[in-house]
Order: C-alpha cells, then structure tokens, then sequence
C-alpha cells in the first residue's frame, strides 16, 4: 500500500469561524466570542503576564534574592596541617577516618581540602583529599605520602 494512494477523509479539515462578521457567521455576533465589555474584549488587548490591573503585582510584592549561587559550585571541607597535628605518626589518614576523629562532621561530594596553613611536625600518609600547593610541599618536606 502506498501513503500517496489514500483516500482523504471527510471532515478532516475544519474550516475556521470568522469573527467580527455578524450574526451570520456563526461565532456570536457583535461581541464575536470576546464575552461582555472590559479591557479584554477590546482591540488591541496584550499585557504581560502578572498584571493585575495596576495593583502591584505579586512577583513584585516578594522579596528579593541577593547575589548568585551557581548551580556548578562544588562544595568541600577545608582541614589545615595544624588540624593534622592531633593524628598519631605514619597513621594513613582518609577523608572518612577524620569523620571518626570528630575533625569534619560528613565527607561531602567535593571532599575535603588540605590547606597549608600553620606547620606539621609528623610524616603523615593522606589519601583521597585535594592539596594546596604549600600543604603538598609541607608534606613531601617531612618525607610524607599524599594521593
């Protein structure tokens, strides 16, 4: 069978009313669908969304959001080299095993940070953080691991 072959059906198409042409038309006659009077039922009709007829629209009536939070922003715990002191020497250190030592409350998505400030006078071994530059070099100076 060919889509090219069929038979077009009937009543398919519907023709439209026209409004605005009297009694005969078919769709009311001089108010032609637009109900009784009012701003919407004159010509020229178009306001925005919101309006309320020149009483101060809600949207406006809310307060307002100050600045920006963007939707991308990874959010991470920072823990400096003072904080580490605490842990006993050559302990291997995880992000999950600061949360048993009471140092970060939960491990976020971002995970947790290792700053540099303040000194570290132990080797300790970390795994899973994200270093700054003078925590890393800190780190390696005490002959320490960090992954």
């Amino acid at each position: 069978m060919d889509l090219g072959r069929l038979p077009k059906l009937k009543g398919l198409h519907k023709r439209a009313k026209r409004v605005g042409r009297g009694i005969g038309s078919g769709k009311g006659s001089h108010t032609t669908g637009r109900g009784q009077k009012g701003q919407k039922a004159r010509t020229g009709y178009n306001l925005p969304v919101g309006f309320e007829g020149g009483q101060v629209p809600l949207y406006m009536k809310m307060p307002k959001r100050k600045g920006f939070v963007s939707s991308h922003r990874i959010s991470r715990f920072i823990i400096n080299l003072s904080d580490l002191e605490r842990i006993s020497e050559g302990k291997k250190i995880t992000p999950f095993s600061l949360v048993e030592l009471n140092l970060v409350k939960r491990v976020p998505e971002g995970g947790v940070k290792v700053l540099g400030s303040g000194t570290l006078t132990k080797k300790v071994i970390l795994e899973g953080f994200t270093y700054s530059k003078s925590a890393l070099e800190k780190i390696t100076k005490l002959s320490g691991e960090a992954k």
